[in-house]
């Protein structure tokens, strides 16, 4: 099973980190998602797990299967 993408369709790019203000992701991360190994996004994925704790957030809840 693939790495579940942590998009949750608010996709607006903050000014002040980069960072998209939904997923926390960086474009970068984003566009490289559909072609990013498991272990790619699974790195991806503990960034985005450092950055919404550093902003304050709750953690996403990941399912497997899901990919975008």
């Amino acid at each position: 099973m693939s790495v579940a993408s942590p998009c949750i369709n608010i996709c607006h790019m903050s000014p002040d980190t980069g960072w998209c203000e939904g997923c926390q992701r960086s474009i970068d991360e984003i566009t490289c998602w559909s072609r990013a190994t498991d272990t790619e996004r699974r790195q991806i994925l503990v960034a985005v797990a450092d950055r919404r704790e550093l902003l304050g957030l709750a953690p996403l809840v990941q399912s497997e299967g899901a990919g975008a």
